[in-house]
């Protein structure tokens, strides 16, 4: 939804939920607790805010944990992107890849230490919701109307035609693609046809390091029985000096050799979501809102991951990828490109530095490897400020629940205040939820309201439009 000026605006409809769903962690019957909404448009900036008071999209349903009481408590968790180095268990994922890229060596070993749970791709979802929503994002801006007008009307003359608003809604969303490095081989072979004749032949692995390995021994003779002057040259793959720090994007930009026996591409394009695709002018070739990420191996799409670009972060949402390819731990790769990107976008949008990683949950295990990820920090679900995970541990080792923030006076900066200036889109007319309160015919859903606006905090209420039928 979008006013004339081009400005977006947030419909949601607040669908409570404190009863009870199946836990995709624990496998609890009925302990998953949360607050959910469904979103039917909602722009980056109100997501933002969102997502640093604990919310998280799953499609257009976007939830918020009952932190005090779900079974296993779903911390907010993020990473200073310009800060991050890469961990020797992150290195060896690295290596791993771009070994099998060059011979086509696959390596199965369980014991090398690295973890290989991707972002979110391998548990269970956590959300579990049963609702029934009407579009309202297919209300015309002929039929929208601010209150203000409607009552100026109404004293004029009762039953007068509606003047048009200025607010209408955005419908349009452009599958916009983006290509990074190389386009992907999308060349497709009819059925019978055999093999590509504008490709080498399938090889063996083995067969190609048998080779490597004979060229090696027949390049050593040479050099043995034709002594030359080149100046020492350090190989590619000597290992940097112990004080030494690469930075992630040296592992990125390693060169294919032109015998590398596979080769991996990556792409981006828009995808559809309820976050309004958004262009600025702080240089963001790709603007902000919902995208897809692939990876190409051969021509062949091995996984994609879906993440959104907002105004202080890259959310990683989800990743699926060809369980064939397991063996590359692309969920800790994509993780790791997915922080490359962010500081590649902030090196032209300063203030888009962090990586969000989802939620943390202490209670399983399999979830902790996000705080492998350093420096890392964790939301307080009491005073929405970020707190060092490493301070945060040793408190989760206490309860599961628990408050981060040392400061027992701290609390939430932007807590409702003001419930009357709660804004409400009611029988499509933009309104105040006092005037709203005052027309509205039947029960009285102030508690509702109040609860909606306790959890989004006083800013998202009044910028955002909670849908009342």
């Amino acid at each position: 939804m979008a006013a004339a000026s081009g400005v977006s605006m947030s419909i949601l409809e607040y669908l409570g939920g404190e009863e009870g769903n199946r836990c995709g962690y624990c496998k609890s019957e009925a302990g998953n607790i949360s607050h959910g909404m469904w979103a039917h448009s909602l722009t980056v900036d109100d997501y933002q805010d969102l997502i640093d008071r604990g919310w998280r999209r799953s499609g257009k349903y976007v939830y918020k944990p009952l932190m005090s009481e779900t079974c296993c408590p779903q911390y907010t968790i993020r990473l200073s992107a310009p800060n991050y180095q890469p961990s020797k268990s992150h290195k060896k994922v690295f290596k791993r890849m771009q070994k099998y890229l060059q011979s086509g060596e696959m390596s199965h070993s369980k014991n090398d230490g690295i973890s290989v749970e991707p972002m979110d791709s391998q548990a269970d979802s956590p959300v579990s919701f049963k609702v029934s929503i009407t579009d309202h994002t297919e209300i015309s801006g002929e039929e929208l109307k601010p209150v203000a007008t409607e009552i100026e009307e109404s004293e004029k003359k009762q039953g007068a035609k509606e003047m048009p608003s200025n607010i209408d809604i955005n419908e349009d969303q452009a599958d916009l693609i983006q290509t990074i490095n190389t386009k992907p081989n999308t060349s497709t072979l009819k059925p019978g046809s055999g093999p590509d004749a504008s490709k080498p032949p399938c090889r063996k692995a083995k067969d190609i390091r048998k080779e490597r390995h004979l060229q090696k021994l027949r390049l050593k003779k040479a050099d043995q029985t034709v002594p030359t002057e080149e100046p020492n040259i350090v190989p590619t793959n000597a290992k940097p000096k112990a004080n030494s720090n690469k930075p992630i994007e040296e592992f990125l930009t390693v060169a294919d050799p032109e015998s590398a026996a596979h080769r991996l591409e990556f792409t981006r394009f828009l995808c559809d979501s309820p976050l309004e695709s958004e262009t600025r002018p702080d240089g963001l070739f790709c603007g902000y809102g919902s995208f897809h990420q692939q990876y190409w191996l051969d021509g062949k799409i091995i996984a994609v991951g879906v993440i959104d670009i907002l105004p202080y972060c890259v959310s990683s949402v989800y990743l699926y990828y060809d369980p064939d390819y397991s063996f590359l731990s692309l969920g800790v790769y994509s993780a790791l490109r997915e922080i490359a990107f962010t500081r590649e976008l902030q090196t032209k949008a300063v203030n888009l530095r962090y990586y969000y990683m989802g939620f943390y949950i202490f209670t399983c295990p399999k979830m902790r490897y996000k705080g492998q990820y350093k420096p890392s920090e964790l939301l307080c679900s009491e005073s929405y400020t970020w707190v060092p995970i490493e301070k945060c541990l040793p408190l989760l080792e206490r309860s599961k629940y628990t408050r981060f923030n040392s400061n027992p006076k701290e609390g939430d900066k932007d807590r409702l205040t003001e419930l009357g200036r709660v804004r409400v889109l009611h029988k499509r007319t933009v309104m105040p939820y006092s005037v709203y309160k005052k027309r509205h015919r039947g029960p009285s859903d102030e508690t509702v309201v109040r609860q909606y606006a306790s959890l989004v905090g006083q800013t998202c209420a009044q910028r955002m439009l909670l849908y009342r039928s």
